[in-house]
């Protein structure tokens, strides 16, 4: 058995891992988007100079498993289809419901760009948008993909072929998510290999806590948080609550919150909803400005048996778990617009989370020179993006061509960051044994991440620690 890794590999984005069995079988777990290399290249999308958008056949796959829907775990999946493969996709439901959402707005953001370079009349965007067609995927290709997932119950061992079951175990992170077990048997030898995808963090509001793992003999590891810990040590209630105390209350002021749309904006609705259903908060307007959040919010409701107790319990006794006094949802962008002549003190979620791109960039663009405006970071902001850019205290910012005097408080909390830090990494391994683990592999994660959790992994008696390289193929 080999195991490639194709990306994800000492950096974070693009999770993409080949299992290849001794009979030929091949498994693709995860088929995620390259994001740092579409920054690199100045491009809302990834691109790629190779004949073939993959290092790899695509109709040499036999099976795509998912761990969960975020496209830098599912956003390449239809260029798979386009490429030649033919086979199923095993996901949770969930997963299968908001990647749909995902992929569509990935497509209709690609079908944008390029009717933007078809109306072009200059030859080297001509040029440009020839390389593009090759390179994104539309609407068509996104139907393909979704006709051929086939949805499967957590915690539950699936035959995938002869040799080869396949488990689904409860992972945190987002609505559905899973950590993936594959159990091979070869020459009457049982291997197991168990993909962490991304690993949730305890009492996160909505979802389950990550389940552990049965013993396995390799493990492969998300790595993101692998150098650090949150920094807020209370909960998200007490965090938006003190927030919104000082920026709306104490004084008349209006309340911008970067989020993504799935999963990040339906934590941040619900904790709303608590704070005026059980702490009497006076119902200040918010505004959730996101289609897609919108599309994702209905999915989390269809699947409000799959929550945690506490949210389980919530939706028991008030019927709801979004909807409050005073809220409402954006879903024009005349709308949108309009949000900015509102008079009153408001909080106004919008994606994305990292400020880079999507109806955010509006919000934060009319409000970053109000000194009663607060500008609210909830996560990771990427090197060079607008988000980054706040946190690291330009006085000065340039949104689609126009210059800004940032005047408006900037804060940043990070209780709704969906990854688990360092102590949950570590209790995510620990449930394995150091004398029959073989083999961990670090992944998702920046190369200085990887390497402080090696050590921390190596002290704790873990010292069969590898951080692959991409491209790197393993014998197991």
């Amino acid at each position: 058995m080999k195991l490639s890794f194709l990306g994800a590999a000492r950096q974070v984005t693009g999770s993409m891992y080949l299992l290849e069995l001794e009979d030929d079988y091949r498994i693709l777990v995860d088929c995620g988007s390259d994001l740092e290399r579409s920054r690199q290249n100045g491009q809302d999308v990834p691109t790629s100079p190779q004949s073939s958008f993959f290092p790899f056949e695509a109709s040499s796959i036999n099976l795509v498993l998912l761990t969960h829907a975020h496209v830098d775990h599912s956003g390449n999946l239809p260029n798979l289809y386009r490429e030649g493969y033919e086979g199923q996709i095993l996901c949770t439901e969930p997963t299968f419901a908001l990647a749909n959402v995902l992929l569509k707005d990935a497509a209709s953001i690609n079908q944008k760009r390029i009717n933007e370079l078809n109306a072009s009349k200059k030859q080297r965007v001509k040029d440009r948008q020839a390389q593009l067609q090759k390179d994104l995927y539309l609407d068509r290709q996104v139907r393909e993909t979704m006709e051929n997932v086939v949805p499967i119950a957590f915690n539950r061992r699936f035959r995938v072929a002869d040799n080869v079951d396949v488990t689904f175990i409860p992972a945190g992170h987002l609505l559905g998510a899973a950590h993936i077990v594959v159990s091979v048997v070869e020459n009457g030898e049982k291997k197991s290999i168990c993909f962490s995808g991304d690993i949730g963090r305890k009492n996160y509001p909505l979802l389950v806590d990550p389940a552990p793992v049965p013993p396995v003999d390799y493990l492969i590891c998300e790595s993101t948080y692998g150098n650090r810990l949150h920094e807020d040590n209370i909960s998200p209630e007490d965090a938006l609550a003190d927030v919104i105390q000082r920026t709306c209350i104490d004084i008349p002021g209006r309340l911008i919150i970067p989020s993504f749309s799935v999963g990040r904006t339906q934590a941040l609705l619900y904790t709303l909803n608590k704070l005026y259903t059980e702490r009497d908060f006076p119902p200040i307007k918010v505004f959730s400005d996101s289609p897609m959040g919108f599309e994702s919010t209905k999915i989390y409701l269809q699947h409000v048996k799959m929550l945690n107790g506490e949210a389980k319990e919530f939706y028991k006794e008030n019927e709801t778990l979004f909807d409050f006094e005073n809220f409402e949802f954006l879903e024009s962008s005349k709308a949108s617009k309009a949000v900015s002549n509102y008079g009153e003190p408001c909080i106004i979620i919008s994606s994305s989370g990292m400020v880079q791109g999507g109806r955010v960039e509006y919000h934060v663009a009319e409000n970053i020179s109000n000194p009663y405006s607060t500008i609210l970071i909830i996560g990771y902001c990427a090197e060079g993006t607008l988000g980054w850019r706040l946190l690291n205290g330009q006085s000065t910012l340039t949104i689609k061509g126009k210059e800004h005097q940032v005047l408006a408080n900037i804060e940043k909390i990070d209780v709704f960051s969906g990854h688990g830090d360092r102590d949950d990494l570590m209790e995510f391994v620990t449930v394995q044994s150091p004398e029959t683990l073989k083999r961990i592999f670090l992944v998702h994660g920046e190369y200085e991440s990887m390497e402080a959790f090696r050590d921390t992994l190596a002290e704790a008696g873990y010292p069969q620690v590898v951080i692959p390289k991409k491209g790197e193929r393993f014998e197991l």
